[in-house]
């Protein structure tokens, strides 16, 4: 009888708690499932049935309530009142690795009536056994103090060295190991492309604002998008504009460490990205309009003769299907909401920048005039370098001062002041370094440097005709210096076209006989457009 009552007592009740720092150390020596098997086989030695496992992969710091784990563990606890269970973890520094918490922790296990049983170490009840747990928990939390202080002065060394320490690097950019530079960022294509494109993009004006730049990257199917219907979030266009590691540089306020310069290879020139910080700072970001689309290209770029204001679009619902319409919503002009089909709008525009068109005769004299204008570029480079050499020792002079004048002052406002226009010289220093290195054009670059300038000229039509709803706003933006005027009566007036189209219109239209005048002048009896007064 006494055997029988002695197999009828359940084995006590065990819950496993383990935990790691991070995520790497899941699949280390250390990780999860080797604390779990060890805690395992000790249960089994003492004869504890196991019922749960509570894991963490946080740190949270020494406040046990930041894990997850440890939360959930007391809060299964809570949920099964009167029951008596032994919590078993692998070691003391998994507990806690700060005295506070460890002693607050400690007292919420003892409020619910749980036994801690530890692995590496014998938890007494006793004045010399709490003694003892005490200088443990004490040596834990110096420890992590320590490793912390060791990870931060290892990261600012780095990032002072050139390197960043970010563990995801930003989009354009992957991490690759090298045998001098260790893990450092390199050109991940076709990414870096898109990104370097629309950084220059924004900086040139070919986008006007960080709407027309999230258009661009969300119409790239290779761009990683965020959004369930294929968009991308405002702040990551924001987030994009804004790092400094597309420019070749490393900053981070943080760990005390100023801009340097980056041993990875740059997507833009920090004169690029300069230029988009002043236009981010001096200007607010337009809402993105959902009517600027594909299906109506040359809005924004088409004004109503009448009040000269641009003109809208929209699609009008027929009987039987949908018509797309351009048209002046001004109330008070004398055209106001009278539809012009689109076809009408976009043929005519496609038969001016068709007229743009220079003959070949031309085309080849102004390619001639390019490579003459490169030539004399050369010519002036060496001089123009010298310039900005001594600029550069200028901005130097004036760094050295300003050094000097904190170190004699004892005023922390000055000081400040000093060092705030330190940090503005600084950035000043690294454009002209830029500029000093790449104001002489390389050798043998000249047809790369000057193609994409030559096939917009060549044929603006061909670029409009094929190209994503940016190429074609670019196209319209770089062929005329003004938006067209329509006339619902008379059709296009006489366009205001960029430079180097009325450069060359002008020539076709000499009396030198070099060219025929055709193509590029604006014929009104095949595009019905009439001339303006002036």
């Amino acid at each position: 009888m006494q055997n029988n009552k002695l197999q009828e007592i359940p084995a006590p009740k065990a819950i496993i708690y383990c935990r790691v720092s991070s995520t790497r150390q899941k699949t280390e020596g250390s990780g999860l499932e080797s604390q779990e098997h060890r805690c395992r086989q000790y249960a089994a030695q003492h004869g504890y049935e196991v019922e749960a496992v509570f894991p963490d992969d946080v740190s949270g710091g020494g406040d046990f309530m930041k894990r997850p784990g440890m939360v959930a563990l007391l809060t299964y606890l809570d949920a099964q009142p009167g029951k008596s269970y032994v919590v078993i973890f692998d070691d003391l520094k998994r507990f806690a690795r700060d005295i506070e918490f460890h002693i607050k922790l400690r007292k919420e296990f003892d409020r619910r009536g749980a036994i801690l049983e530890c692995l590496n170490f014998k938890l007494e009840d006793s004045p010399l056994g709490r003694y003892f747990e005490k200088v443990t928990a004490l040596a834990g939390e110096l420890e992590r103090e320590q490793n912390s202080l060791q990870v931060v002065q290892k990261s600012k060394a780095r990032l002072e060295r050139g390197y960043s320490i970010v563990s995801r690097p930003p989009v354009g950019y992957r991490y690759e190991r090298d045998r001098f530079h260790g893990n450092i960022f390199v050109r991940d294509e076709p990414l870096a492309s898109i990104v370097q494109e629309a950084l220059e993009g924004f900086a040139s004006g070919r986008f006007n604002s960080q709407a027309e730049v999230k258009r661009f990257l969300e119409n790239q199917p290779a761009f990683p998008k965020d959004l369930p219907n294929g968009g991308v979030r405002h702040f990551k266009v924001t987030r994009l504009l804004t790092r400094v590691a597309y420019a070749g540089y490393v900053e981070s306020p943080g760990y005390g460490v100023s801009l340097t310069k980056g041993h990875h290879e740059s997507l833009v020139t920090f004169e690029t990205f300069q230029r988009i910080q002043d236009i981010l700072h001096g200007r607010k970001r337009p809402a993105a309009r959902k009517d600027i689309n594909e299906d109506f290209p040359a809005r924004g770029y088409v004004s109503c003769d009448d009040c000269g204001k641009p003109m809208t679009a929209c699609w009008s619902k027929g009987k039987h299907r949908h018509y797309a319409y351009y048209l002046c919503d001004t109330r008070s002009c004398a055209s106001s909401k009278k539809s012009v089909p689109r076809a009408k709008i976009e043929d005519g525009l496609e038969s001016i920048l068709q007229a743009m068109q220079p003959t070949p005769g031309l085309f080849a004299m102004a390619k001639a005039m390019f490579i003459d204008a490169w030539n004399a570029r050369l010519a002036n480079a060496l001089a123009s370098q010298e310039t900005v050499k001594r600029q550069l020792k200028d901005v130097d002079k004036q760094i050295e001062s300003l050094l000097d004048r904190i170190v004699e002052t004892g005023s922390g406002s000055v000081v400040k002041a000093y060092e705030t226009r330190i940090d503005k010289l600084e950035r000043e220093r690294f454009v002209l370094i830029e500029r000093a290195t790449s104001i002489v054009p390389p050798k043998g670059r000249l047809e790369e440097s000057i193609e994409h300038a030559l096939e917009f000229l060549s044929s603006p039509w061909n670029i409009w005709k094929n190209g994503s709803l940016a190429m074609r706003q670019a196209v319209l933006r770089l062929a005329f210096v003004e938006p067209l005027r329509y006339s619902g009566v008379s059709g296009y007036r006489t366009p205001k076209m960029a430079f180097p189209f009325r450069v060359l219109a002008g020539i076709s239209t000499s009396k030198c006989g070099l060219v025929e005048p055709r193509r590029i002048e604006l014929l009104t009896s095949s595009l019905r457009t009439t001339r303006s007064p002036n």
